[in-house]
């Protein structure tokens, strides 16, 4: 492909690491930058350097925050005795659009996928099981993602936590088997937490 100038070149190599942008795109998008004001660009320049720099992860959840603890777990009107799991932080706010949950989260920050070398110890599980092991918690509701890698954690997950005084329940299985739990429509989510069961092996 060739480019006007090395700038926009280089431009566009940055913005074509996003995920879902191919060279095409990133090269409209580019241009887009050039026709806007120069304000423009420097807000967004300084957008992104902000979300960088201040962005942080609660420190009990591990869901993307401003503060120590996240707005969900800072809110004195969620119900303290559930606890939602959850693979990256995308999900909550899938969930939390259903309108159907006010409990807790916690995010694992992925799946076990012996392929990828993603073990238990690359995940938030020992954080997990600490906040079980404190007390309070009533259940556990696995809303993982129903693929062969989302099974082998919540099957994990079981094992970790069966001796705990705690229900640990799943999505019901109205979620289509291989879907990812980000990209499913909210009624279909809210319908699964409303509906969910008992965990068994």
């Amino acid at each position: 492909m060739n480019y006007p100038s090395k700038l926009v070149e280089q431009a566009v190599a940055e913005i074509s690491k996003l995920p879902g942008i191919g060279k095409k795109t990133a090269l409209r998008l580019a241009l887009h930058l050039l026709k806007q004001e120069e304000k423009y660009s420097f807000q967004l320049a300084e957008a992104i350097i902000k979300l960088r720099k201040e962005t942080t992860y609660c420190s009990s959840c591990h869901h993307i925050s401003e503060a120590e603890l996240c707005q969900v777990c800072a809110d004195s009107r969620r119900d303290r005795s559930m606890i939602c799991v959850v693979e990256e932080s995308p999900d909550i706010l899938a969930i939390e659009n259903t309108g159907q949950y006010m409990g807790l989260y916690h995010v694992l920050g992925g799946i076990i996928s012996p392929i990828e070398g993603i073990g238990p110890a690359d995940l938030n599980i020992e954080s997990l099981i600490s906040r079980v092991a404190q007390g309070g918690v009533k259940e556990i509701i696995l809303a993982i993602s129903a693929t062969m890698e989302g099974d082998t954690t919540a099957f994990y997950l079981f094992k970790r936590l069966k001796n705990y005084q705690v229900k640990i329940t799943t999505l019901a299985r109205g979620l289509p088997i291989g879907s990812e739990l980000e990209y499913t429509d909210e009624a279909t989510l809210g319908r699964s937490i409303l509906a969910r069961t008992n965990y068994e092996i």
